[in-house]
């Protein structure tokens, strides 16, 4: 007789799967939490430490714009052209006009990229002009007319105290003898304050750059390593949290151990209740930071695109400034065979901005001239994108095939201040935005005076854009106002931290 054998029905896969977790989550959340610990520590720690130092114990300075003084039509005794002429100056980039302590100037830029000052009354050259100008201007920032001035810096490259964040170059440092240790940073060019860091905000810079952007592997490898490496821990913290809201949440019965009037009772009692409540706080950080960061391993090169042409002295010799009534700023624009003054007139009061094009030949004023050299120079710039390269002449440009070449503009404006996707952190004004008809949605931000990119976004930017600033800077609770915003979001990374703080010690104990 063949004796019957119970056949056992296998195991499912999905069965198999389960115990597996159930088995070995526990371990997995203190082996993750481990390996993120020290990351996490430094980027909570230096996040809540980014309010206070930025905003609410922030350093004042008297001013925080610069207003120019207006260069009058009586204010000059001589053109432009016999100036140049007189100085021996055959070629030059650009000019403008400015006036300090009293008196007015021709500002031109060489095709050196250095700039020099001409007296408007008699063409003599004003010595060390632009650093003269440079400390005029960080004086006033100060608010302080006879502070003393320890040195005086021209900028060329981003420095660690002066980010790439800051935009502007070249620009100059302006470091005075005070007991705030103060540096001004401004741009002679455009006549604009860049920025200024006092003793405590440099110390803090540091911290930031440190422990958040984790700036101390650039002195040991790359930035495609530095970003992989964060993104790796990013993504860490990313499994740690989910793994402990398994445990803590939906399995603590069946990893709950020791009794809870004990220490080690009381610290797990804690780690899992706040890490329960801020695990949607652990997961949005670390989310959208890896995703930032996976953005930064494309290099921001807005910088290399611009237009600079090189003007001569000849072409411009016969031409007179035109009437400069309520004019803020003024310039020259070389356009194909074409040479404009490029005048914009601000209304402070209003905010009202309008940039007008003249040709130096006939006078005439060219319609629309602003919107129609943004889209000259977006051009320009599409097809120095494709090329990977500097930019060159029109008539290679114009055979160069690039995203915007048969596009549309949907919408050009002005645009004359931070909002929606053009931010604070583009820091220049005004610029023209040209919305193209790609399958992207390509946006050119155009500054025209400077005939500059000043960003280009497309929608993968807005994607980035919109989880760093809700997820990250918690922008949709401006509503509330900057204060309550920032103590929320400082909120959230502290109980980030004291999570942490708190496993640490739950695993010394069971150590």
């Amino acid at each position: 007789m063949i004796e019957e054998i119970a056949i056992q029905p296998k195991e499912s896969f999905k069965a198999k799967a389960k115990k597996t977790i159930r088995r070995n989550i526990y371990r997995w959340h203190r082996m993750l939490g481990l390996l993120a610990l020290v990351p996490t520590i430094f980027w909570t720690a230096s996040g809540v430490m980014h309010p206070f130092m930025s905003h609410w114990f922030k350093t004042t300075i008297a001013h925080e714009f610069y207003k120019a003084e207006p260069v009058a039509s009586a204010d000059v005794a001589l053109q432009l052209g016999p100036v140049l002429a007189q100085n021996k100056i055959t070629e030059f980039k650009n000019f403008r006009l400015v006036k300090f302590e009293g008196n007015p100037w021709y500002q031109v830029k060489g095709i050196d990229d250095k700039i020099r000052y001409f007296s408007t009354i008699n063409g003599s050259e004003l010595p060390e002009g632009d650093r003269k100008y440079a400390e005029h201007m960080a004086r006033y920032m100060l608010g302080e007319p006879k502070s003393k001035i320890i040195s005086s810096t021209l900028l060329t490259e981003f420095t660690d105290q002066y980010k790439y964040v800051n935009r502007f170059l070249p620009v100059w440092k302006v470091s005075f003898d005070d007991d705030r240790k103060m540096d001004i940073y401004v741009e002679t060019g455009q006549s604009r304050f860049a920025t200024f860091n006092d003793s405590g905000r440099k110390a803090f810079i540091w911290i930031f750059s440190t422990f958040h952007n984790w700036g101390f592997m650039d002195m040991i490898t790359n930035n495609t390593i530095r970003i992989t490496v964060m993104v790796t821990f990013l993504s860490l913290i990313v499994l740690s949290a989910v793994a402990g809201v398994l445990v803590y949440g939906l399995m603590w019965k069946k990893f709950k151990t020791g009794r809870s009037g004990n220490q080690r009772g009381i610290l797990r009692k804690y780690h899992r209740s706040i890490g329960i409540w801020c695990s949607i706080f652990t997961f949005t950080f670390a989310f959208s930071g890896a995703y930032h960061a996976v953005q930064k391993l494309d290099p921001d090169q807005r910088q290399k695109y611009v237009y600079d042409p090189v003007i001569k002295t000849e072409e411009i010799a016969q031409a007179s400034i035109i009437d400069l009534k309520g004019v803020t700023n003024i310039g020259l624009i070389k356009w194909g065979e074409n040479i404009f003054w490029q005048t914009v007139r601000k209304d402070w009061e209003t905010d009202k901005t309008v940039v007008d094009y003249t040709n130096i030949r006939d006078g005439k004023r060219l319609e629309d001239g602003n919107i129609r050299f943004a889209k000259y120079l977006a051009r320009k710039f599409a097809a120095q994108e494709e090329r990977n390269a500097e930019s060159c002449c029109d008539l290679m440009e114009a055979q160069i095939s690039s995203p915007i070449s048969d596009a549309e503009v949907e919408k050009a404006s002005l645009v004359t201040s931070f909002a929606g996707e053009y931010g604070f952190v583009n820091k220049r004004l005004p610029v023209v935005k040209l919305a193209y008809d790609t399958p992207d949605h390509t946006t050119y931000y155009i500054e025209t005076t400077t005939s500059r990119l000043s960003t280009k976004v497309e929608d993968r930017n807005r994607r980035e854009g919109f989880s760093f600033a809700f997820l990250h800077k918690y922008s949709g609770l401006d509503f509330l106002g900057k204060n309550a915003r920032d103590g929320v979001m400082t909120a959230a990374a502290a109980s980030v931290l004291v999570v942490s703080v708190l496993g640490l010690l739950v695993f010394l104990k069971i150590k």
